[in-house]
């Protein structure tokens, strides 16, 4: 994954990679909260808001790749930002996440090149 950020990112270290074990999520306060997830090794990056609710998707259970709102239920697809189920019908933003020597870096705003939207730790 190319390491350069476009014009109007924000870079955002969120941590070292053994400090986000898989299956373990963390809240990043931004502009906009920012919920960073481990699925087997891969990161995914969300808008922490829920598009239905002002629920906390990081306070939500994670089953694979879908992420359940603590309110009412709401799942979201943390590759694509999609909503699986109702009542939410928006989708939330996701952002690209690279791996920076063992660091875990969101580019805020920016959309993820993977196909499946996460990034892989290399070692």
């Amino acid at each position: 994954m190319s390491s350069s950020v476009p014009s109007g990112s924000e870079t955002l270290v969120v941590c070292k990679v053994e400090e986000l074990p898989p299956g373990q999520v963390r809240k990043i306060d931004a502009e906009r909260p920012i919920a960073v997830f481990n699925v087997d090794g891969v990161f995914y990056a969300i808008d922490d808001t829920c598009s239905h609710a002002d629920a906390s998707l990081s306070e939500g259970d994670l089953d694979g790749h879908l992420v359940e709102c603590p309110w009412h239920i709401s799942r979201f697809d943390l590759r694509t930002g999609r909503p699986c189920s109702l009542p939410a019908s928006k989708p939330v933003r996701t952002h690209a996440v690279e791996i920076r020597d063992d660091t875990v870096v969101v580019l805020v705003g920016t959309t993820p090149e993977w196909a499946d939207g996460g990034a892989r730790n290399a070692s």
